[in-house]
């Protein structure tokens, strides 16, 4: 991703496919309320292209969007995967326990013994809730559910979130292969 030319920008949706023929786009949103992703003024790409909300519409899982500066289904659908972003100042202040997802990405995720288990390399929304991705030093990366009882502490000050390891599935899990008895199961 090529960062905008924002002094602090803060990604707030990613285009998806044009809708109808009159320049519309399906939009993700990562606000708070979807449809409200007009309300903090004018959007920026990665290159500095400027695009301003006329109309935003919930549809599903998606926000309907008509920008000012597409007017048909050609440019919409060139803009496909374009991320968009606004400067930090013009987004409202967290409140206590709420975070950007942008703060997220780059903090060391630390069990809850201070053991370090990687770096938060992205932010998840798969429909499920919030999930996080952790790379260690070595091997693959690691999603954690991005919940108070699997996360209970995150300090942006200090530049690291506490994991409990058994809450956020990185051990304790019993393994269970098909065939195997389940303790309390009934098998007719």
């Amino acid at each position: 991703m090529n960062e905008p030319s924002l002094p602090n920008p803060v990604l707030l949706a990613t285009i998806g496919g044009a809708h109808g023929i009159k320049g519309e786009v399906r939009v993700k949103s990562f606000t708070g309320e979807p449809e409200d992703i007009g309300a903090y003024g004018p959007l920026f790409d990665a290159k500095g292209a400027r695009y301003t909300v006329k109309s935003a519409r919930l549809s599903k899982t998606v926000v309907i969007v008509r920008f000012a500066e597409v007017a048909d289904r050609n440019h919409a659908e060139r803009l496909n995967g374009t991320e968009l972003f606004v400067d930090r100042s013009v987004l409202p202040r967290e409140g206590e326990d709420e975070f950007y997802h942008s703060d997220l990405v780059g903090l060391v995720a630390r069990r809850l013994d201070g053991e370090v288990i990687g770096e938060v390399i992205a932010f998840h929304d798969f429909g499920a809730g919030d999930i996080l991705e952790i790379a260690p030093d070595g091997g693959a990366s690691v999603m954690i559910p991005f919940t108070l009882e699997a996360v209970p502490e995150v300090d942006l000050d200090l530049g690291h979130i506490l994991v409990e390891p058994v809450a956020a599935g990185l051990e304790g899990a019993v393994e269970v292969r098909e065939g195997d008895a389940i303790e309390g199961e009934d098998r007719a």
